[in-house]
């Protein structure tokens, strides 16, 4: 009888994990819904044009969410300029933005000595 109690509450305690992740994926979901909201005021292309749309950013890890989501807010900025806004060191932002260059994400540019990293619109093509 023991045996059958733990059976049954096994496949609750797996429901409510899910439940739990669902409830944590939809924050994340409305929280980008808004930041998109707000951000197409400040972009003259949409979002929509880049490849960072919210599922791109929410299947991206935590760290490099907030870079490329600052790199979208700005449109085209130094590693020094997005650690200012994200409140890291700008090593570590260097190292984020060149991930995210690696991964395809972002494209970077260089003018004398400082390197500009800027999400490319396909409009621009």
């Amino acid at each position: 009888m023991a045996s059958q109690e733990i059976l049954s509450k096994k496949p609750l305690h797996v429901l409510e994990k899910i439940k739990e992740n669902l409830e944590k994926l939809n924050e994340k979901m409305e929280v980008m819904i808004e930041l998109q909201k707000h951000g197409k005021k400040d972009i003259t292309p949409p979002l929509t044009d880049t490849p960072l749309d919210v599922m791109t950013l929410l299947s991206m890890p935590d760290h490099l969410r907030k870079t490329a989501m600052t790199v979208c807010r700005l449109g085209r900025a130094t590693a020094d300029e997005i650690a200012q806004q994200t409140h890291r060191a700008r090593a570590v932002e260097s190292a984020y933005l060149n991930q995210l260059v690696i991964m395809g994400y972002l494209k970077k540019e260089r003018k004398g000595r400082k390197a500009y990293f800027y999400v490319e619109r396909e409009s621009q093509g």
